[in-house]
């Protein structure tokens, strides 16, 4: 048998009607939240993709009851708490698995969690992660490519999360569920903004912790003795519908989206308009119609508010067909441009120049045999492959199906001419 990958004649418009699900990325520490907390959790629009499916695994492990519905809900509830060991063979899979570290750390007092992976997206170290525990009172170690951490309590502190590259999103989880039941009062400075940290730190209030300024740089927790179980709803997932936004625009067609907020996408839109492309919202949902022709723009990837970096690649494929020179400058991860090479194998005209892509706009793509480095430049190939002339095939697909749920089946609803095949890659 051989490994799966997408097949696509591109030239379809879209059309139709897409329902963004819930965030991954909101999803994952929430669940791994459930470690902290006493009674049943019911978490309701939780994504059905590999990487729930790999923390559910890791969960499990650590003596927590998962059980997916046919609903999309998830419900969690903490049987065993005397394993705290988040082994290699799981954690490798994905980064998000750091999420474990301070909430087996503040309930069960120890934690031994291995060095993460995830996607080859350049260099993201955990020393914050580490710094933060250790502020909180607790021994860490590194032994043999494991974080090691005890504490007899933890103790609330000040924490900074500035590094080089801004705040850390992880970090701000992984310190903000520590803090919930650290003894006093925690302030976390240079706190990531994101909308998936202030998803958890809502959930993680309805479970009865006591969180302000989440949404902001400085978050204030006061520990209490306590978490119980809530029912709860994950926020739509933002960079699933930035990508579904670009599809219709690089296909010339129109969809509509529902389960999608604008609020979380002002930095992309605002690029998207500059670019010529309509966002309408109407009633419930938000409607995407393409243009005709595509304004060259700069753009520059920042922590939130800022544009997001996980929407980098798929911006950068519709840049391709504008008409003059765009400029991408990459501030989060500044490595992250391993699928420059594949659009250029497209008929892109891309060039980098360290943190920096120019894209020269050509007229149309061409479709080829592509491999997916990463779970957001699979989604800029499939996009790519969607308009190109002729077939693509993207090969290394496991990583689009990390992130996406069901990509394959929502784009053939709405109009494209996309399959899952196996074989040998080519």
């Amino acid at each position: 048998m051989g490994l799966p990958y997408f097949h696509i004649n591109g030239g379809n418009r879209l059309r139709g009607t897409v329902r963004v699900s819930g965030a991954k990325n909101a999803a994952l520490p929430i669940m791994a939240a459930s470690i902290l907390c006493e009674g049943e959790i019911i978490l309701h629009d939780v994504p059905y993709v590999a990487d729930v499916l790999s923390l559910s695994e890791l969960l499990i492990k650590l003596g927590v009851d998962v059980e997916r519905r046919p609903d999309h809900s998830l419900r969690l509830v903490v049987r065993d708490e005397m394993n705290s060991r988040a082994e290699y063979d799981i954690v490798r899979k994905m980064r998000a698995s750091i999420c474990v570290l301070g909430p087996l750390l503040a309930k069960r007092r120890r934690a031994t969690v291995a060095m993460p992976g995830g996607c080859a997206i350049g260099d993201r170290p955990v020393d914050l992660h580490v710094r933060a525990m250790r502020q909180f009172g607790a021994d860490v170690d590194l032994v043999s490519g494991d974080i090691v951490a005890k504490a007899k309590r933890l103790r609330g502190a000040e924490v900074f999360l500035g590094g080089p590259f801004g705040s850390t999103v992880l970090g701000t989880a992984n310190a903000m569920m520590a803090a919930t039941l650290a003894e006093g009062i925690t302030v976390i400075e240079m706190a990531a903004c994101e909308p998936e940290v202030v998803d958890l730190a809502d959930f993680l209030n309805q479970c009865g912790a006591s969180i302000t300024g989440q949404g902001t740089p400085r978050i204030v927790v006061e520990g209490v003795p306590e978490l119980k179980g809530c029912e709860y709803r994950i926020i739509p997932d933002r960079i699933e519908a930035g990508t579904f936004m670009v599809a219709a625009t690089i296909t010339n067609g129109e969809l509509k989206l529902e389960n999608c907020r604008l609020d979380h996408l002002m930095a992309f839109i605002d690029r998207l308009a500059a670019v010529g492309v309509k966002v309408e919202r109407a009633d419930a949902a938000v409607t995407v119609a393409s243009v005709r022709h595509l304004e060259p723009i700069d753009v520059t990837t920042q922590p939130f508010p800022g544009f997001p970096t996980d929407l980098q690649a798929q911006l950068m494929t519709l840049l391709c067909l504008a008409d003059g020179n765009s400029i991408i400058t990459e501030k989060i991860f500044p490595d992250r441009f391993l699928h420059v090479a594949e659009l250029n194998r497209m008929g892109a005209r891309l060039r980098k120049e360290g943190p920096t892509v120019i894209i020269e706009g050509v007229k149309r793509l061409v479709g080829a045999p592509v491999m997916a480095s990463d779970l957001r430049a699979s989604a800029a190939l499939v996009l790519a492959g969607l308009c190109a002339r002729g077939a693509t095939r993207v090969n290394r697909i496991y990583h689009i199906d990390r992130g996406y749920e069901r990509i394959d089946e929502k784009l053939r609803a709405v109009g494209a001419e996309i399959e899952r095949r196996e074989g040998d890659e080519t």
